[in-house]
């Protein structure tokens, strides 16, 4: 799920901590109805790395709009050591051959908290949907997604 401006997240809910990087910090509620915990997206770009996520999701839009994100991205790919999941259109060329299809089947409860987060972010629900469609790519497999295709 996407509002204002973008994310960046530690990912995949079911049982793991997750932590996203907001670009605006000013309301965190609809990332708090999902459970996760919330850092300032320049302040964990500009601090010392720490350890290394298992697994990141991001927009492909902030993906695009960021250099620091994009390397950091490219860096952590050819370490093989984080496995990435990026949702938008149009994966930038350089990339788009390392990433396939993946798609996550919400449950129910994932389906009741997304709607009340996006109502909490006056974001349309109306195309809430059983799954989601990511694009992956990296050498672990993301628990909790199953590829397609």
């Amino acid at each position: 799920m996407q509002f204002a401006g973008g994310w960046l997240f530690d990912h995949v809910m079911a049982g793991w901590e997750v932590t996203v990087a907001v670009v605006d910090p000013e309301d965190v509620r609809p990332i708090r109805i999902l459970g996760a915990t919330t850092v300032d997206l320049e302040s964990a770009l500009s601090s010392p790395r720490g350890p290394i996520p298992e697994s990141i999701a991001m927009s492909v839009d902030l993906y695009e709009k960021d250099s620091r994100i994009r390397e950091g991205m490219l860096d952590a790919l050819e370490g093989g050591l984080t496995r990435f999941a990026l949702w938008g259109e149009n994966l930038p060329s350089g990339i788009d051959r390392e990433f396939g299809p993946l798609q996550h089947r919400l449950s129910v409860a994932a389906r009741a908290f997304k709607a009340h987060a996006l109502a909490a972010a006056s974001a349309p629900s109306d195309a809430l949907g059983a799954t989601e469609t990511f694009r992956s790519g990296g050498s672990r497999s993301v628990r909790g997604l199953a590829s397609v295709g």
